[in-house]
C-alpha cells in the first residue's frame, strides 16, 4: 500500500467496523500530514464528499491509537466543543486502521494563519480565539498535554493578508470568538480528560503556553489574553495568579527552546549537518551556497589570515572575514595540549557551545550576533581547534558609547535601560555571561546586543545562578 500512495489519487478500501456491507471507496487526493511509522493523513472524497481520512500503521498500537483518536473525538463531541464529525472506522485490506471524518471547509491551522499575519492586533485576534476556546475545553475538563497551535483549526480562514474574507467579516459576534470565526480542535491523542474542571494551576500552565506565541515584552497584550480566559472561567486574576503564570512561562520556555536546540545540531530544514575527513561542521542554510560548503571548511585558516583581525590570543584568533559578500566574524580556540583537548572532547568544543547559547539567546529574543557555522577540527577521536562563525554587528562598545561626548543623555538613559532589561532576562531564565564587561556590549541602533559567549552558563538552581550574577555584576561595573 505504501507505494500507492506514493502518487495521487489513490483508491483505499475501507471495511467499514461492524458492517456486512461492501468496503467504502475512498479516493485520496493529498497527503496533509504524516508521521512515519505511526500514521498518515489525507484529503479524500468518498461519494463526491469532500472528507478528511487517517490511516494508523504502527505494527503494533494501530488499533490502540485508532480507538484512543475515536473515542476522544467523539467525547469532545458530546461536550459541545468543537471537533470534525465522526464518519466511521475501519479498516484496509492489508490490515491498516482507517478512521473517516468530516472536512472543515475553507480552514487553516491557527499556527498557518498566525504565520500569515503581519498585522499585530490580528494575530492578538487570533490568539484570543484560541484562549476562549481553551478556556471552555478546561472548564469541562479537558487537558491538552501536548498544547500547541497546530492542533487548533480556524473556521472560515483567512485570506493571503491575514484578513478575513468579507462574507464572514460581516457576522455577528459570538461566544466563540471576536469576529465570529470557529476555532475546532484537532488531534485528541495527547487529551486527558476529567469529569472536573481543570484546576487553576493546570489551566495557568496551560495559559502560560499560549502566551509563548506573543513578544515577550508585550505586557498589554498578555494582559489582555490573561483578562479573557479568566472571564469565561469566570474567575478573577490577581497577582498570585500573575507570580504563577510568570514562573510556568519561563519553564515551558526553557522546554521549548531545549527541544529546538537538538534540531541546531543535526541536519533540518533550516540548518546542515556535515562530517568531511578531519571535520564535522554545522551550517545554517541561508549561509552557504553547497558548492562552496567544503571549500569554506578549508580554506578557514587562510580566510581567518587575510581578514581584519580583531583578536590574536593564545587561547583563541578572530578574525573579520569578507566571504561570499556577507559580513562575518570567524573566532577559532586554538588547541592547548592533549588534557585541554581531552576536556573539551568530553564537554563539546568552545565553538558548539557558543553556537548553543548563541541560538538560545535569540530564542529568548535576547540580541546577540546571529551563529552561521561551527566547525571542529578533530586529531583521532579528539577535537583539536574549533570555529565560531557569526555574523559581524556594527555597533558601538558599551565602554566607548558613555564616553562619546556626542551622545545624547536621553540616548544614554535608553540604552541603560535597555541594558537593563537584558540583564533581567538573563537572570530570570538562569543565565550568566561569565565575562560581562563593557567591551563586550555593543550598542546599535537596534539596542544593546551581547557578544563573547564564551563563559556563559545555563544555571538549574536559582542559588548558583545568584553566585555567578554578583561575579557577573561586579565585572559590569568595573567599567572597562
Amino acid at each position: 500500500m505504501q507505494n500507492r500512495m506514493a502518487q495521487f489519487p489513490f483508491q483505499l478500501l475501507v471495511k467499514r467496523s461492524g458492517s456486512e456491507n461492501q468496503p467504502e471507496s475512498l479516493l485520496c487526493t493529498a497527503l496533509l500530514r504524516a508521521v512515519p511509522g505511526r500514521r498518515a493523513v489525507y484529503d479524500a472524497t468518498l461519494n463526491g464528499k469532500n472528507i478528511i481520512v487517517k490511516v494508523f500503521s504502527h505494527k503494533i498500537r494501530a488499533k490502540h491509537h485508532l480507538k484512543k483518536e475515536w473515542c476522544g473525538l467523539n467525547l469532545l463531541d458530546s461536550k459541545g466543543l468543537n471537533v470534525p464529525k465522526t464518519l466511521f472506522y475501519g479498516q484496509t485490506q492489508d490490515g491498516q486502521q482507517v478512521i473517516a471524518m468530516e472536512k472543515i471547509t475553507e480552514s487553516a491551522t491557527i499556527l498557518d494563519v498566525l504565520g500569515k499575519t503581519t498585522n499585530e492586533s490580528e494575530k492578538l485576534d487570533l490568539l484570543i480565539l484560541v484562549c476562549k476556546e481553551l478556556a471552555r475545553q478546561h472548564d469541562k475538563g479537558v487537558f491538552q498535554k501536548d498544547l500547541h497551535l497546530g492542533n487548533f483549526l480556524l473556521s472560515p480562514v483567512r485570506n493571503s493578508t491575514g484578513r478575513i474574507p468579507e462574507a464572514a467579516a460581516e457576522k455577528e459576534n459570538t461566544s466563540n470568538g471576536v469576529r465570529g470565526d470557529k476555532v475546532f480542535m484537532l488531534d485528541p491523542s495527547q487529551i486527558r480528560f476529567s469529569h472536573r474542571e481543570l484546576n487553576k494551576r493546570k489551566s495557568i500552565s496551560q495559559l502560560a503556553r499560549l502566551i509563548g506565541y506573543l513578544p515577550t515584552n508585550d505586557t498589554v497584550s498578555v494582559a489582555r489574553l490573561c483578562e479573557e480566559y479568566f472571564k469565561v472561567r469566570g474567575w478573577r486574576f490577581g497577582k498570585p495568579d500573575e507570580l504563577l503564570l510568570q514562573k510556568q512561562f519561563i519553564t515551558h520556555k526553557e522546554k521549548t527552546v531545549g527541544r529546538a536546540l537538538k534540531k541546531c545540531l543535526r541536519t533540518s530544514k533550516r540548518y546542515l549537518r556535515v562530517k568531511s575527513g578531519k571535520y564535522l561542521a554545522v551550517f545554517d542554510r541561508s549561509f552557504y551556497k553547497e558548492a562552496e560548503l567544503l571549500d569554506f571548511i578549508e580554506q578557514i585558516d587562510v580566510l581567518m589570515s587575510k581578514g581584519q583581525i580583531l583578536k590574536d590570543g593564545h587561547t583563541c584568533f578572530v578574525s573579520r572575514v569578507k566571504w561570499d559578500d556577507k559580513d562575518i566574524v570567524i573566532k577559532r580556540y586554538n588547541h592547548k595540549g592533549f588534557i585541554h583537548s581531552l576536556r573539551h572532547t568530553i564537554k563539546g568544543s568552545r565553538a558548539k557551545r557558543g553556537w548553543l547559547y548563541g541560538h538560545r539567546l535569540r530564542m529568548l529574543d535576547i540580541a546577540t550576533p546571529k551563529p552561521l557555522v561551527y566547525i571542529e577540527q578533530y586529531s583521532g577521536p579528539l577535537v583539536w581547534k574549533s570555529y565560531l562563525v557569526t555574523e559581524y554587528v556594527r555597533g558601538q562598545k558599551l565602554y566607548d558609547f558613555l564616553r562619546d561626548t556626542n551622545v545624547a543623555e536621553e540616548d544614554r538613559s535608553a540604552a541603560a535601560q535597555k541594558i537593563a532589561e537584558l540583564l533581567d532576562k538573563l537572570s530570570k531564565h538562569r543565565i550568566t555571561h561569565g565575562d560581562l564587561k563593557h567591551s563586550n556590549i555593543l550598542i546599535t541602533n537596534n539596542g544593546p546586543v551581547l557578544t563573547d559567549l564564551d563563559g556563559m552558563k545555563m544555571h538549574k538552581w536559582n542559588w548558583t545562578c545568584n553566585l555567578r550574577l554578583a561575579k557577573d555584576v561586579n565585572r559590569f561595573t568595573k567599567r572597562d
